[in-house]
């Protein structure tokens, strides 16, 4: 390190020894010096409290230091953590978390939740869960576009007065289009295909839910009270381990051990083929929670009694705090993919606000430079 005569920061006399100010304790080797061309001196810089009335970066998840604008931390070297690794987000009626897992470099997985009102003053909600497909070119940016474009889509098609159903059915094609959008003009990466990612969504309108999905993602019914109701699943996947069930060719517990099981028949995607969007709408006669989920959730209790089994009692109250619980079921599990679950209470905790202020998510954070 290059002899430095005063502290750059007190102007306290220093040794050329020193790593550390004896008077103001600032790290010597971190304090900025400009080289001056040719002449192999440095000319010392003021200190950066005076050179920017700016904040520090944001601190860094490893040790004490700060994040600089380079996205790496200036003390330990670690890298930012992505804003997408784990994502929570909570409205009136709704609330959702997403999480990276254990063993992914990044979070494929995108949700959207949603509410609004229809033209007769009722309440409408709307949560939307994506799963990127890993083997497709950029999964993560086929995810994040589905979930919002299905998100506004069925938005507005509420708002203004179609019936859920079709505005699912409209929203899931509306979804496709813009994925389909992705692979317009740029070849997929080598050895993948081009963006792709499964669907599902949830509306809670009109006193009923209706629920639309193409690919594997889930949505399961969570009565309160499990021994006067029973949970249920409400999706069937598009998958081979499915059509081998519905085909009668193996049982299910077969059909979900075998190693093509998760291989999927439909998905969002320029490659996907014609689509025809699943739908369903069922009255919930007791109280309970809709889960909309990855896989990376289910595949820790696949049946709807096991996946209730870990989910809180009071899950329609603290929607939450009953969907952090569920990633952290998954991740104690394993954690080996991505895991988003949105928690859709019906009805709705009369006069529950918000639990937490909404986590922005990428789309609402500043663009970094």
């Amino acid at each position: 390190m290059p002899q430095m005569t005063v502290c750059p920061s007190c102007a306290e006399p220093l040794e050329p020894e020193d790593v550390f100010c004896g008077a103001c304790g600032i790290n010597l080797a971190q304090s900025p010096a400009t080289p001056r061309g040719g002449t192999g001196d440095f000319v010392l810089a003021a200190p950066a409290h005076l050179l920017l009335d700016e904040p520090s970066g944001p601190p860094c998840a490893q040790c004490d230091g700060r994040i600089a604008a380079d996205g790496y931390c200036d003390t330990c070297g670690a890298a930012r953590p992505n804003p997408r690794d784990h994502v929570e987000r909570c409205l009136e009626g709704v609330a959702g978390v997403s999480d990276r897992g254990h063993r992914h470099h990044r979070n494929e997985d995108f949700f959207a939740v949603a509410a609004t009102s229809l033209p007769d003053g009722a309440s409408a909600v709307v949560a939307v869960v994506c799963d990127g497909v890993s083997s497709a070119t950029r999964p993560d940016e086929a995810s994040q576009t589905a979930a919002d474009t299905a998100s506004e889509s069925l938005l507005t098609a509420l708002e203004a007065g179609t019936d859920p159903t079709r505005a699912m059915h409209d929203a899931l094609l509306d979804a496709a289009r813009a994925v389909d959008a992705l692979a317009d003009g740029r070849a997929p990466e080598p050895g993948t295909n081009s963006p792709a990612c499964t669907c599902v969504s949830a509306v809670a309108a009109g006193g009923a839910v209706t629920i639309g999905w193409i690919g594997d993602s889930r949505a399961y019914w969570i009565p309160d009270d499990r021994e006067a109701a029973e949970p249920y699943r409400l999706t069937e996947d598009d998958s081979w381990a499915a059509r081998m069930v519905a085909a009668g060719l193996m049982e299910e517990a077969e059909a979900y051990a075998d190693p093509r099981a998760h291989a999927i028949t439909g998905w969002l995607g320029a490659d996907a083929g014609e689509l025809d969007p699943h739908t369903v709408t069922f009255t919930p006669h007791v109280p309970g929670v809709v889960l909309v989920c990855t896989d990376g959730l289910w595949n820790y209790a696949e049946a709807a009694t096991a996946l209730a089994d870990a989910v809180p009692a009071d899950a329609r109250t603290e929607p939450l705090s009953a969907a952090r619980d569920l990633v952290q079921f998954a991740l104690a599990g394993g954690g080996h993919d991505n895991i988003t679950v949105a928690v859709l209470p019906f009805p709705p905790a009369p006069g529950r606000r918000p639990e937490a202020p909404p986590t922005p998510t990428l789309v609402d954070l500043p663009p970094t430079v």
